[in-house]
């Protein structure tokens, strides 16, 4: 896909988001991000797209809301003329024990984790259609290796797993369509707020290429996917070879 003029919406992501959402301003598109609640993230990040010479968007929503969903889409296209690129970033990471767990925390992750990507692809896919356009969906890479590691993760797990089979069964669909539909399941890329030194070393530890990654290369990952003409329904770990321990 040649990217240059092409319009992308991003939904949430404030930290990785924010980093796919200049490297693709970098390369010629321009960028809608959705966002909850850190609307001051979100248009500080917009502002370095435009920065660089692109047109940005900020769409308030929630994305546990249908309607929502529908009308950050409809703004995006409507706001920047036109829709190439859906981007499901929008998660909710939260450790429970399954002894506290509740249905609500269920609805919750269920929700907004893999939903919300399906009803945002459904509202895209007629401005996609036009355009040949591309829907990558996040997972993650515990989910995509297909073994539960950590205890206190239950509705996240099963949602991004959901989120895998998502991107397979979309892409089966929407391939008449020219509309592949790819996914990106992150490993150690940026320590979660509050990790301690000793619990960074341990991840370092874990992973065979012995660092974090950055944000920077999950956005190369995207562009990656945006790039092919022939890659769909695959979800791509990049998480410096961390499933292989």
């Amino acid at each position: 896909m040649d990217l240059h003029g092409r319009v992308a919406l991003i939904t949430g992501g404030k930290r990785i988001g924010a980093v796919v959402a200049e490297e693709l301003a970098r390369r010629g598109v321009d960028v809608a991000m959705s966002y909850r609640r850190s609307k001051a993230e979100t248009a500080q990040t917009i502002a370095r797209v435009e920065a660089l010479g692109r047109r940005g968007l900020v769409i308030q929503a929630d994305l546990s809301r249908t309607a929502d969903c529908e009308a950050a889409v409809a703004r995006a296209a409507d706001g920047l003329g036109r829709l190439d690129i859906l981007i499901n970033m929008a998660s909710v990471y939260e450790a429970r024990p399954f002894a506290d767990l509740t249905e609500q925390d269920w609805d919750r992750s269920l929700t907004l984790d893999l939903k919300a990507a399906f009803v945002c692809a459904r509202a895209a896919v007629p401005h996609l259609r036009a355009t040949k356009g591309r829907i990558i969906n996040f997972s993650d890479w515990v989910a995509a290796s297909g073994r539960p590691r950590y205890p206190g993760y239950l509705p996240y797990y099963v949602a991004k797993a959901g989120v895998k089979a998502l991107t397979e069964a979309l892409a089966l669909e929407l391939a008449p369509d020219r509309i592949l539909v790819n996914a990106i399941a992150p490993g150690p890329i940026l320590a979660p707020p509050g990790t301690t030194d000793e619990e960074r070393r341990a991840v370092e530890r874990a992973t065979p290429l012995g660092a974090w990654g950055g944000a920077i290369e999950v956005a190369k990952a995207v562009l990656a996917l945006l790039d092919s003409d022939f890659v769909t329904g695959e979800t791509i770990r990049v998480d410096g070879g961390r499933h292989l321990r």
